[in-house]
Protein backbone atom coordinates (compact mmCIF):
# COMPACT_ATOMS: atom_id res chain seq x y z
CA UNK A 1 0.00 0.00 0.00
CA UNK A 2 2.95 2.57 0.60
CA UNK A 3 4.34 2.09 -2.57
CA UNK A 4 0.86 2.69 -4.36
CA UNK A 5 0.54 5.59 -1.89
CA UNK A 6 4.36 6.99 -3.74
CA UNK A 7 3.65 5.92 -7.41
CA UNK A 8 0.14 6.77 -7.38
CA UNK A 9 -1.03 9.31 -4.74
CA UNK A 10 -4.45 9.73 -6.02
CA UNK A 11 -5.15 5.85 -5.97
CA UNK A 12 -4.11 5.32 -2.70
CA UNK A 13 -6.84 7.92 -1.45
CA UNK A 14 -9.42 6.08 -3.61
CA UNK A 15 -8.44 2.35 -2.28
CA UNK A 16 -9.15 4.20 1.38
CA UNK A 17 -12.94 5.79 0.61
CA UNK A 18 -11.91 8.98 0.99
CA UNK A 19 -13.25 10.49 -3.00
CA UNK A 20 -12.68 13.86 -2.20
CA UNK A 21 -9.31 13.49 -1.33
CA UNK A 22 -8.28 11.83 -4.12
CA UNK A 23 -9.67 14.46 -6.29
CA UNK A 24 -7.59 17.06 -4.83
CA UNK A 25 -4.78 14.75 -4.81
CA UNK A 26 -4.65 14.11 -8.49
CA UNK A 27 -5.30 17.92 -9.59
CA UNK A 28 -2.03 17.90 -7.15
CA UNK A 29 -0.37 15.00 -9.23
CA UNK A 30 -1.17 16.60 -12.56
CA UNK A 31 1.95 18.98 -12.39
CA UNK A 32 5.09 17.37 -12.66
CA UNK A 33 6.13 19.55 -9.28
CA UNK A 34 3.04 18.83 -7.83
CA UNK A 35 3.78 14.81 -7.64
CA UNK A 36 6.13 15.17 -4.98
CA UNK A 37 3.92 16.56 -2.41
CA UNK A 38 1.28 14.81 -3.50
CA UNK A 39 3.04 11.24 -2.75
CA UNK A 40 4.43 12.52 0.39
CA UNK A 41 0.68 13.68 1.31
CA UNK A 42 -0.74 10.36 0.38
CA UNK A 43 1.79 8.49 2.64
CA UNK A 44 1.67 10.55 6.05
CA UNK A 45 -2.18 10.12 5.70
CA UNK A 46 -1.79 6.65 5.12
CA UNK A 47 0.67 6.39 8.13
CA UNK A 48 -1.78 8.57 10.13
CA UNK A 49 -4.36 5.66 9.35
CA UNK A 50 -2.65 2.98 10.49
CA UNK A 51 -2.00 4.69 13.77
CA UNK A 52 -5.27 5.73 13.97
CA UNK A 53 -6.62 1.89 13.53
CA UNK A 54 -4.02 0.84 16.04
CA UNK A 55 -4.54 3.19 18.96
CA UNK A 56 -8.64 1.91 18.53
CA UNK A 57 -7.54 -1.43 19.20
CA UNK A 58 -5.40 -0.48 22.07
CA UNK A 59 -8.85 1.66 23.12
CA UNK A 60 -11.08 -1.24 22.77
CA UNK A 61 -8.34 -3.63 24.63
CA UNK A 62 -8.23 -1.00 27.31
CA UNK A 63 -11.89 -1.04 27.76
CA UNK A 64 -12.09 -4.67 28.29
Amino acid sequence: MTLIAIFFPSISFLLRGKLLTALLCLILQITLIGWIPAAIWAVVSLQNSRADSRNNKLIKAMKK
